[in-house]
């Protein structure tokens, strides 16, 4: 039986335009009202992720940082638990009123709702 790995390598991220692109194309989505998670299996053995946080709907670059290193360290924690699926999550306005408990719950659950959908 193999080891779990809670690592996050560069491996496990969506780095270029190409990359969300594929996502975009073909997404399997789940939505919270302030989270929406867009996936689409990939061809390699692991699951990677996307963020985006957009300034228009955070404004200060430190909430920003806050809430993409809550999604970061979720994912890092659950990826043992996904397909091979690419993910994007994508902050919607209200996101920032969100403590760091209230949006690992709401992460929570997406991830567990797009597991399903996805297997």
């Amino acid at each position: 039986m193999q080891a779990k790995s809670f690592t996050y390598p560069r491996e496990s991220r969506l780095l270029t335009p190409r990359n969300f692109s594929y996502v975009f194309e073909q997404a399997i989505p789940a939505t919270s009202k302030t989270i929406t998670i867009l996936a689409r299996h990939n061809d390699l053995d692991h699951a990677r992720l996307g963020v985006t946080v957009p300034k228009k709907k955070v404004k200060l670059a430190v909430h920003r940082n806050r809430i993409k290193r809550c999604i970061r360290e979720s994912f890092r924690l659950n990826n043992h638990k996904f397909p091979n699926v690419d993910i994007i999550v994508i902050a919607k306005h209200g996101i920032n009123e969100l403590d760091n408990t209230q949006l690992n719950k709401q992460l929570e659950s997406l991830w567990r709702r797009i597991s399903k959908r996805c297997a």
